[in-house]
C-alpha cells in the first residue's frame, strides 16, 4: 500500500526517518485511498486514536490495572505491540492534521526547540 516509503529493509523500516519521509508516508495512502477529511475531521480522528492509546497505557499500567502484576507475558507483548499500533495512528492523524492545517512540522520543531533550549523546566 504504501509502496517505496517505508524505505523497507530487512527487519523493518529504516532507522532515521525525516519528519518530511513521514509526512510522505501519509500523503500517499490518503491519495491511494481518497481520504478527503476536512481540519474538524481529522481532529476528532486524533482525539479517538489519543483515547485507544490511554486505553492500552491503562492496561499496561499498574496503577491503571490490578491485573498487570498478574499478566502473562505473552499477553503483555500483545498489549505493547497493540499500543505501537495506536501510537502510530496518532501520529498519523496528527502529520495528517498538520498538513491540512498548512503548518510547517519541520519549521515548527526547529523554532521550538530554539525556544525550548534557554527554558528551566
Amino acid at each position: 500500500m504504501h509502496g517505496d516509503e517505508y524505505r523497507a529493509r530487512a527487519g523493518g523500516l529504516q532507522r532515521g526517518l525525516t519528519v518530511g519521509d513521514l509526512r510522505r508516508q501519509v500523503r500517499k495512502p490518503k491519495a491511494d485511498k481518497g481520504f478527503d477529511v476536512t481540519l474538524e475531521q481529522r481532529l476528532a480522528y486524533l482525539t479517538s486514536e489519543v483515547g485507544e492509546v490511554a486505553a492500552g497505557v491503562l492496561r499496561l499500567s499498574r496503577d491503571g490495572n490490578a491485573d498487570v502484576g498478574t499478566m502473562e507475558t505473552e499477553e503483555a507483548r500483545t498489549v505493547r505491540e497493540n499500543l505501537g499500533g495506536e501510537i502510530y495512528d496518532v501520529v498519523w492523524n496528527l502529520l495528517d492534521l498538520a498538513d491540512l492545517a498548512g503548518v510547517d512540522l519541520e519549521d515548527a520543531f526547529e523554532k521550538k526547540a530554539r525556544r525550548n533550549e534557554g527554558r528551566e523546566w
